[in-house]
């Protein structure tokens, strides 16, 4: 049986993870949401015959975005909340990733504080889309060293993207194969606010 996954997300990390799923095996995308008719996710899934849903507000991403008969919804790097008419079409719900070791720097700029702050380490996480800015449970995590000169961008390209590319396959196939998604609830006593700069 084919499963179902809907990508939310835009750029080069929305557009990396769409060649990283399609090719898993027995996964189709169902459909991608991107921001605009021009973002480099909406034209990859076009050029691969996907069809696209171009969001009308770009806060949220509404129900009728999602394709009927999802099985999960992956959200890479999109800035929208996936609104609860959204989750509830995809039958597991949705997972998304985020550049940090939540509960640590919740929030946009989660890499730019991890610099900002000096932490030595830094990590990725596979987490449940749900109420609250990156609050859901954590399906996936994984962690890397932060060098001493390193930036955002730097950490970011380097350790940070293909972490994310690589827990967000291993949630996929899990869920594939499982008919679930893993679930750690977050401890909120360790969790730090990450806002735009």
């Amino acid at each position: 049986m084919t499963f179902k996954v809907a990508i939310c997300g835009s750029r080069y990390f929305g557009a990396t993870v769409l060649e990283a799923l399609r090719q898993e095996t027995g996964v189709q995308i169902s459909c991608v949401v991107a921001p605009a008719e021009d973002d480099r996710l909406a034209l990859a899934a076009r050029a691969a015959g996907i069809p696209v849903h171009v969001q009308a507000n770009p806060k949220v991403i509404a129900g009728e975005a999602i394709a009927e008969g999802s099985d999960l919804i992956v959200a890479a790097h999109t800035h929208a909340r996936v609104s609860d008419e959204a989750l509830a079409r995809a039958r597991l719900g949705g997972v998304g990733y985020h550049p940090s070791l939540l509960p640590r720097h919740r929030g946009i700029a989660a890499v730019e504080w991890t610099i900002l702050a000096g932490d030595p380490i830094a990590g990725g996480s596979v987490y449940h889309l749900a109420d609250g800015w990156d609050a859901g449970a954590i399906a996936a995590q994984d962690w890397c060293f932060v060098a001493k000169n390193d930036t955002a961008r730097t950490l970011w390209e380097r350790e940070l993207a293909p972490m994310g590319l690589r827990l967000l396959a291993q949630v996929v196939r899990h869920a594939r194969d499982q008919g679930s998604v893993p679930a750690k609830v977050q401890d909120t006593s360790y969790a730090t606010r990450a806002p735009m700069l």
